[in-house]
């Protein structure tokens, strides 16, 4: 199942969109509130004054996504999957291989050599972090492609009602044998529990799979996102997706591993 939009030409500032100057004042001001700086550390050390002008904050530096790479593994009905952030070179062969399946690729368009997806991978690894793209390991053995994104710093948020800290998702389940069977449901419903528990100032998961790609829609809806509308974006029409917090309890309650 493949979530994101084709890699087109236009497609391309999803990774390259500039933060506004404004933007990078708040988060400047927001991490000189919460501790100084990006590590948090702001105690006031000997022969420190509470009015020293605080060291400037580098906004690339700010964690725009919680520490992805600490949240940890998360039981689910299928098992326990761990989000792991992407090493390209250990993991590159078995991304292009995923991408070079025609279902996959009809969505992604990420086909070709393996320097194709090299270069879709660099370009957030090497941003400024608000696009983390990873394996989903489930029980310990790779089976996903994810991507968890800042959808309020991304060109989606042009096209739809954006609200700070939005989050967003696309999945690619690997092995076609694990395809039509459940599998996405119950990871995605699991994924956007674990953003929801790992990102308090998050109320809502968003997602913007290709209309045409039915099995990918119908997955997020049986993982509690609704549709939200038809959105018209620069390589495709997407189902924008939403998962809220505030509804969270009251109409997906927690599913067991057991159940």
């Amino acid at each position: 199942m493949a979530g994101s939009a084709t890699a087109s030409p236009d497609a391309e500032d999803t990774l390259d969109l500039r933060l506004p100057d404004e933007f990078v004042a708040f988060l400047a001001e927001e991490a000189r509130k919460h501790g100084g700086g990006p590590d948090g550390g702001g105690d006031i050390g000997e022969g420190d004054s509470p009015e020293r002008r605080p060291t400037p904050v580098d906004p690339t530096a700010i964690d725009l996504l919680d520490r992805l790479a600490d949240w940890g593994p998360t039981s689910t009905p299928v098992g326990v999957l761990h989000l792991v952030p992407v090493r390209v070179e250990q993991d590159l062969p078995l991304i292009s291989h995923w991408m070079n399946d025609p279902a996959v690729a009809a969505f992604w368009g990420l086909a070709g050599p393996q320097s194709v997806a090299e270069e879709h991978l660099r370009r957030q690894l090497d941003g400024d972090g608000r696009s983390i793209p990873c394996l989903g390991l489930l029980d310990g053995t790779p089976m996903s492609y994810w991507e968890v994104y800042r959808a309020d710093l991304d060109p989606l948020a042009r096209h739809y009602p954006a609200r700070p800290h939005d989050t967003g998702v696309h999945l690619v389940i690997g092995g076609v044998a694990d395809r039509g069977r459940g599998l996405g449901s119950a990871l995605l419903r699991a994924l956007a529990d674990l953003v929801l528990d790992k990102r308090p100032s998050c109320a809502r998961v968003i997602a913007e799979p290709d209309l045409r790609n039915t099995p990918s829609v119908s997955a997020f809806l049986s993982a509690g996102f609704r549709f939200s509308a038809e959105v018209d974006l620069p390589d495709k029409r997407a189902a924008l997706m939403v998962r809220d917090r505030a509804l969270r309890d009251l109409l997906y309650p927690p599913v067991s591993a057991g159940s």
